[in-house]
């Protein structure tokens, strides 16, 4: 061969650092996009006067929209590339968002939500496996982390500006701006975002060569004389959910998928009833949202340690580390006195380690999958943990309404991480060949 394609060192290029860049600042406004209908939700109800089951169907939709995306739209990526998913993505977010902000009704609105999430549930799983594949591998944990971090971010970010937007403008306006940044980000991504050269590496072309090679100048790389070597079957794998069931991948996706409803559950609990449960115990609405906010400052600062630990000690032990903390952390918040300053440290605490743990997976995911499946892997793994964020926030609601107390509620959803305790552990997370991102750099 020509020239390898294993450049041994690990630096990235300035175009690469650019693309993953753009690649964050998109998921960003994913955690806006997402939360956009709970910041909205309580002017919603006032002005269209509904019920909290007409509220609760509209929180449910978008996130309907993003198991369905992630399901069936991002396995797309492994079939067509994952420059064009982010673009149809981007799209479907920005029509969605505009629509939900001229809709007239609860169900106009709900419909809207969903095509939102469609977007969205597509766009987290291509762009995990976009910007892993941009990085090389030692980096590849801390830029998939910083990826994800982005997300709560986003959330954050997006709630205070929210709360200045509805109160001087109106809830339509926080869906207009949510509508205007993705599609200011539509040409950058179509004249900034190279496509994977993992992706064009795994593909079988007649122009392979060509496009692999020009995508390599946009990056800053060099080109190369031929094609890298593929692995057997690329082709017909490509965007095969049924390739995940092989005997090659089915451990790995079992194990990963039970580990992502299991940890889905629990956030999902947290995130929707921390607020409530601060408020039963006598505080304040204000102060319910200062616990919920302290949450996600928590995960900020929890994912972002966990990508600098996962590097030198890789995804698998590292989760389990956190896990184990995650378990403690949970219990101790629903025991704390909620009226002492340990409710901001138990907040802090049960965030860190809760959202470190949903990004640690998303870190773990590209290394289960080889380029040809890797997008299909991601969706189908999130998708159907959906229905642990589904079912997470309606057990608790069961648990609530018959008698539980907050101490019992919490420690029986540590539960479900101990459970993921037990399946990711038995996860290897060690390079093989087959599996190994095909960075081609």
């Amino acid at each position: 061969m020509s020239q390898a394609i294993s450049e041994a060192d690990d630096r990235m290029t300035r175009q690469e650092v650019f693309a993953v860049a753009v690649c964050i600042f998109i998921n960003m406004l994913d955690g806006f996009d997402v939360l956009v209908i709970s910041f909205a939700g309580p002017a919603i109800a006032k002005a269209w006067n509904l019920a909290p089951a007409e509220l609760g169907l509209l929180f449910s939709s978008g996130l309907a929209g993003m198991m369905l995306g992630s399901l069936f739209l991002a396995p797309l990526a492994d079939r067509i590339g994952r420059r064009p998913v982010v673009l149809i993505s981007l799209m479907l977010v920005s029509a969605g968002m505009l629509a939900s902000s001229i809709s007239n009704g609860l169900y106009v609105l709900a419909a809207t939500r969903v095509i939102s999430g469609l977007g969205i549930g597509a766009m987290l799983a291509g762009l995990t496996a976009t910007v892993a594949e941009y990085t090389p591998e030692r980096r590849r944990a801390l830029a998939v982390s910083l990826l994800q971090t982005a997300y709560p971010v986003g959330a954050i970010l997006g709630g205070m500006i929210s709360a200045i937007m509805i109160s001087q403008l109106g809830w339509r306006s926080v869906f207009v701006l949510g509508g205007v940044l993705p599609a200011m980000l539509i040409p950058v991504v179509f004249f900034a975002l190279p496509e994977s050269l993992a992706f064009l590496s795994s593909r079988q072309q007649p122009d392979g060569l060509a496009r692999l090679n020009a995508a390599r100048r946009r990056l800053g790389r060099s080109e190369l004389g031929e094609m890298p070597p593929r692995t057997a079957g690329a082709d017909r794998r490509a965007g095969s959910v049924l390739a995940l069931l092989t005997p090659e991948y089915r451990r790995s996706t079992l194990l990963i998928t039970f580990t992502y409803v299991m940890v889905m559950m629990t956030l999902y609990f947290a995130l929707n009833w921390t607020p409530k449960v601060v408020v039963d115990a006598g505080l304040s609405e204000a102060v319910g949202i200062q616990a919920s906010v302290l949450v996600n400052i928590g995960g900020v600062i929890g994912a972002s340690i966990f990508g600098l630990l996962a590097v030198r000690y890789r995804e698998v032990r590292t989760l389990r580390v956190y896990m184990l903390a995650c378990i403690a952390g949970l219990v101790a918040f629903g025991m704390v006195d909620m009226h002492s300053a340990l409710l901001w440290v138990a907040a802090f605490v049960m965030g860190c380690f809760l959202h470190g743990i949903t990004i640690g997976l998303y870190t773990l995911l590209p290394r289960l999958y080889p380029a040809e499946v890797r997008s299909t892997g991601a969706g189908w793994a999130i998708g159907v943990g959906r229905l642990g964020a589904i079912v997470g926030p309606a057990t608790a609601g069961y648990l609530f309404d018959s008698g539980f107390g907050a101490a019992s509620v919490y420690a029986l959803f540590a539960l479900p991480v101990l459970l993921a305790f037990v399946a990711v552990s038995r996860i290897d997370d060690r390079p093989a060949h087959g599996r190994a991102v095909q960075s081609a750099q």
